[in-house]
């Protein structure tokens, strides 16, 4: 029987070893989406004990918990820290089977070398060993990052960020933290007032009044220059799907945007209009500046009404949604590439039986003019785990190209969520060597070394074009057994 989470953890034949510990382990991380706080990054934050670093703003953990039984104020009232955590260790045990409990002994394993399982009868201590270290200069929060081998991060910003942190990382960090132009709030037009207060805030940031359609465009264009000139080359989307509406004119969407200025609720197809306007724009505008465009497709969002109200959104009230996607992400993708205006683009579904479906929609627009020009996006949200990341793998393979694939995102707000990368690499490299062991792939380890490190780090490298990240790594030539 193999030790939990021994060195050889999830690589189930020699040859999968070996391209984990030799080929793969030693790459530094892009993470090119996630959501840490850029201002704790800046501040070089120190957290006072283990709840604050692991248990704040984890909606995951969160979940677990409630399904445990365990009342909100430990999840997000305002019990003591350390009851909190002694609330997600009794926790802990029941997760058996989901990733949490990978995640909780990954990271306890990597950041703090501990070697036991979290339950109550381990809890306490622990949390005074995790809580000590973290007050030590050597767990601040830039430090934290250095040990992960964190080579450079994209956080997710709206539009009237001033990216005051950025800037000031820029000067005193080694490690590049760059912004990412996310404009959901510009698309939320159901409110008419949380809209329009929004609307104010961008008037503040681009410094511009807004009296028009036209000049909500020049301001939101006005910051997406201004990130631009901060280093920013990637735009994201979070939606449930992409909307396509065809026929309306400039006269309409003039009418649309009067109407919820001066406070009245859109219809149904006047907010489809509207948002399906925009999305346009700034995907033409991501084109002129040769951006990156990410699409985060199909979550089910607040759910949970009363509880939604109560402690707001990202609290844990979401689920995978069941939208058709398939027949206005194409119109979409087709609409730019027949204007020659379709960036570089990743595809990213939370619904699993969409795999195939997202595959085979970016090979239809990859033209030759990049390799892997769209991508079929890394197991997102509810599928990052070993089910829905071998799927994604299988689905990507099958239909497109592995080996131009960018690989593995953390797409979390803790800065103790890097093993995550682990994680995937460690299933990667399983794959491939057991496909290699069973004569399905050839024996050929400095080039299936080469791919894997590809994937791992250079594949987003080159296809985001930091080339800061360029004289990284004599572990781009190739190794062999």
């Amino acid at each position: 029987m193999k030790r939990f989470l021994d060195e050889d953890f999830l690589l189930h034949t020699e040859t999968a070893r070996y391209l984990y510990h030799e080929v793969a382990r030693r790459m530094p991380i892009i993470d090119y989406h996630c959501h840490l706080p850029v201002q704790q990054i800046a501040e070089d934050h120190q957290f006072d004990n283990l709840t604050q670093i692991w248990l704040y703003g984890d909606h995951y953990k969160w979940r677990a918990m409630r399904t445990h039984g365990v009342d909100e104020s430990y999840c997000t009232g305002n019990q003591p820290d350390e009851a909190k955590f002694m609330k997600w260790a009794e926790t802990v045990p029941y997760t058996l089977r989901n990733p949490l409990y990978h995640w909780t002994h990954l990271e306890l394993k990597r950041y703090f070398g501990i070697d036991e399982l979290l339950n109550p009868s381990t809890a306490q201590r622990i949390y005074e060993i995790c809580s000590n270290l973290l007050r030590t200069p050597e767990y601040r929060v830039r430090s934290l990052l250095r040990k992960m081998n964190v080579a450079l991060i994209c956080t997710t910003d709206d539009p009237v960020d001033d990216l005051r942190y950025h800037r000031q990382l820029k000067d005193e960090f080694e490690i590049p933290v760059l912004p990412a132009f996310r404009a959901d709030k510009a698309m939320q037009v159901a409110d008419p007032v949380a809209f329009n207060a929004y609307v104010d805030r961008l008037e503040a940031a681009a410094d511009q009044h807004i009296a028009s359609w036209n000049d909500f465009l020049f301001a939101l264009h006005q910051r997406h220059d201004y990130f631009a000139q901060h280093g920013c080359n990637v735009s994201d989307h979070g939606l449930e799907y992409i909307e396509v509406e065809e026929g309306f004119t400039p006269g309409q969407l003039q009418q649309i945007f009067n109407k919820i200025r001066s406070g009245y609720h859109l219809s149904a197809a006047e907010q489809r209009v509207f948002r399906a306007a925009l999305l346009i724009e700034l995907a033409q505008w991501d084109h002129e500046k040769g951006w990156i465009q990410q699409f985060h497709l199909g979550a089910l969002r607040n759910t949970n009404s009363r509880l939604m109200k109560k402690l707001g959104p990202d609290t844990g009230w979401d689920s995978i949604g069941d939208f058709p996607q398939a027949q206005a992400l194409a119109q979409f993708l087709d609409k730019l590439d027949q204007q020659n205006r379709l960036a570089k683009t990743i595809l990213y579904n939370l619904n699993p039986a969409d795999n195939e479906l997202f595959a085979t929609m970016a090979g239809n627009f990859n033209d030759g003019s990049f390799p892997g020009k769209i991508q079929y996006g890394a197991a997102w949200w509810f599928l990052d785990q070993l089910d829905g990341m071998t799927r994604q793998l299988n689905a990507l393979s099958n239909m497109g190209l592995i080996s131009h694939f960018v690989g593995m995102v953390t797409d979390s707000r803790s800065f103790l969520s890097y093993p995550r990368h682990e994680y995937f690499r460690r299933l990667l490299c399983d794959i491939f060597g057991r496909e290699v062991e069973n004569g399905e792939l050839p024996d050929d380890l400095e080039w299936i070394g080469k791919i894997i490190r590809d994937i791992c780090y250079f594949n987003a490298r080159n296809y985001f074009n930091w080339q800061q990240l360029t004289p990284a790594l004599n572990a781009e030539q190739a190794v062999s057994r």
